[in-house]
């Protein structure tokens, strides 16, 4: 499974597509705003979040700088 597009919707959901067809809408504020480190709580700030590309089928901020397991994401559950 890997990613193929990958869109921004609203505040930190992100609607991804799956290259078996299927899209999920992933909310990551549950995750960063639980967190307490440093390098993961920045991307609550949207102008990093949205800064996201597709890097060898997954999603990818600031060159791995925050990455998440590919069937973690098909699965919709961060």
């Amino acid at each position: 499974i890997s990613v193929i597009e990958a869109v921004y919707i609203a505040m930190y959901k992100i609607k991804v597509k799956f290259d078996d067809e299927s899209e999920k809408v992933i909310d990551f504020q549950p995750f960063l705003s639980k967190s307490n480190h440093p390098s993961i709580s920045k991307y609550m700030d949207l102008n990093l979040f949205q800064n996201f590309k597709i890097v060898d089928g997954n999603l990818n901020w600031n060159d791995y700088d925050l990455i998440f397991p590919i069937w973690d994401l098909y699965n919709g559950k961060i």
